[in-house]
């Protein structure tokens, strides 16, 4: 610091004297001279870190939520939570950030975009990157067979994030999966099943549910002519047709990937195709594809599962396309996405997807990668993308007046001074009894003000105080809608709340 402090005043002296051979209109030479030595001192003297402007923000890829935006939130995930414990979920969770090697080798081309950590003493350690591959650790190291979960937690990925698009690095995922040894399809045909529900409980409008397998992806690519080494990188290229087109795909394919032009243009004969059982029923009759042994597995697996979709209601919500790939490599069997449709602009154009909410499928080989004996767990399931939902629902609220941020039912409020100490009392009756209740932090509010800030809040009761009515034993209870007021017996009060904000009378 001494330091520093020293050759500050050496470049304050020497700015005064190039100054003054200025203002006394020095020779040129001369003056060009000590400037050089006053850019000397400064470059010496160094940026000062402690005057650097501190830009106060949050990291890219990431936000705050405000109290009306975590309300909205509250109330997606009681949607989603109360769907997957209506289909007898359990609940866990896992660390934030795993071993690296747990996570590698596991995401295919989207393995760049996994968050790194420093060595912390010994262990490489990453974020993680979704809550498929915890969830398969997590069953290999407590080597369970069977089990049905839900977790919903935040996953990290180091993406160019597009905020307005419900996008980001740091967001949250929903997952439900099931783990076990069952008869073909049924599982997965639940949690279609649970897709469809959510979606249509959180009414964010139209949607449809792409299906494909990746045993037809593979069958295809085998009979189209794809070398298996280009198998999964020809699978990530295919997996943008919903962002691009089929020509962007292509040149990608053949000019990024090196596949053959005529193996490229076989490929697109089929993953331009989209349908319903329909088309797996053609499929199956397809002359090359069903003498593939994986392709014909999965056209009948697809068959099947579009029996259970018909008994559980939703076929029409469901759409098998051979674009659909799912980039991720552990993929084995069914995969699923969901998007949302915009309407057409004109009759009789087909409505247009305009972002994946959910998606999902079958990972029979993931646990066995982590299991010391390769034991396999076979495993399907599903993930909510609720940052993209959170946006929709965030936008469509925008239009209300009020949302409410608190879930009080009452305030406690005096119609007089010196009373603070009755409204104290009072409200920790209430708090006792279960009652979600609030009072100002002030000694003698104004009446009027206290019923103001209950508009505000949205707060639907308040219970007055007033030295009558400790006099008479009895509470004034107002509605905040109606101004209707009516007194209550103080022992009477907590029942009659619960009973007009319809809380349960008692916890049975």
């Amino acid at each position: 610091m001494a330091e520093r402090a020293a050759l500050e005043e050496l470049v304050k002296l020497q700015g005064e004297r190039v100054r003054g051979l200025k203002q006394q209109k020095a020779s040129a030479e001369l003056i060009e001279e000590e400037v050089a030595k006053l850019l000397k001192l400064k470059a010496q003297l160094g940026p000062d870190e402690s005057k650097q402007k501190f830009v106060l923000k949050t990291p890219k890829g990431t936000r705050d939520y405000s109290p009306r935006q975590m309300a909205v939130r509250e109330k997606v995930f009681d949607v989603i939570i109360r769907c997957f414990k209506r289909h007898g979920a359990e609940v866990i969770d896992t660390p934030v950030f795993e071993l690296k090697e747990t996570l590698t080798g596991k995401y295919g081309e989207d393995s760049k975009l996994i968050y790194d950590l420093k060595d912390q003493g010994g262990e490489l350690l990453s974020l993680r990157y979704d809550l498929t591959v915890p969830f398969a650790r997590y069953l290999a190291m407590n080597k369970l067979n069977n089990i049905k979960r839900y977790h919903i937690a935040k996953v990290y990925r180091r993406d160019n994030p597009a905020m307005t698009r419900g996008r980001y690095r740091e967001f949250y995922q929903c997952d439900f999966d099931i783990a076990g040894n069952f008869d073909p399809m049924i599982p997965d045909a639940e949690c279609l099943k649970i897709m469809c529900e959510i979606l249509s409980s959180l009414q964010i409008g139209n949607f449809l549910v792409k299906v494909n397998d990746r045993r037809i992806l593979d069958g295809m690519f085998a009979i189209c002519g794809v070398p298996d080494s280009k198998f999964r990188t020809i699978c990530s290229s295919v997996d943008k047709l919903d962002k691009v087109s089929w020509e962007e795909v292509k040149n990608e394919m053949v000019g990024e990937k090196g596949l053959a032009p005529e193996v490229a243009d076989r490929i697109g004969d089929y993953v331009q195709q989209h349908g319903g059982v329909s088309l797996v029923e053609q499929l199956l009759q397809d002359p090359k594809l069903s003498q593939n042994k994986q392709a014909l597995e999965g056209l009948r697996g697809l068959k099947l599962l579009f029996e259970y979709l018909t008994l559980f209601g939703i076929d029409d919500k469901i759409s098998f396309d051979l674009s659909l790939a799912r980039g991720l490599d552990y993929y084995t069997g069914v995969i699923y996405e969901a998007v949302l449709l915009q309407s057409p602009a004109q009759a009789g154009e087909e409505p247009l997807g305009v972002g994946s909410v959910a998606a999902g499928g079958r990972y029979d080989g993931l646990v066995g990668m982590f299991d010391p004996k390769g034991r396999k767990v076979p495993c399907v399931g599903l993930s909510i993308g609720v940052e993209r939902i959170f946006s929709i629902v965030e936008q469509r609220l925008e239009a209300l007046e009020k949302v409410r941020t608190t879930e009080t039912q009452v305030l406690v409020a005096s119609a007089q001074k010196k009373l603070l100490e009755e409204r104290l009392k009072l409200v920790s009756e209430l708090w006792d009894a279960g009652i979600k209740a609030e009072l100002l932090y002030r000694k003698n509010p104004k009446l009027l003000n206290q019923l103001q800030y209950c508009e505000e809040a949205g707060i639907p009761l308040v219970a007055i105080i007033g030295e009558q009515e400790l006099k008479d034993g009895v509470i004034k209870l107002r509605s905040v809608t109606s101004r209707e007021e009516v007194d209550i017996r103080r022992e009477d009060l907590v029942e009659e709340i619960k009973r007009r904000t319809g809380q349960p009378l008692c916890i049975c």
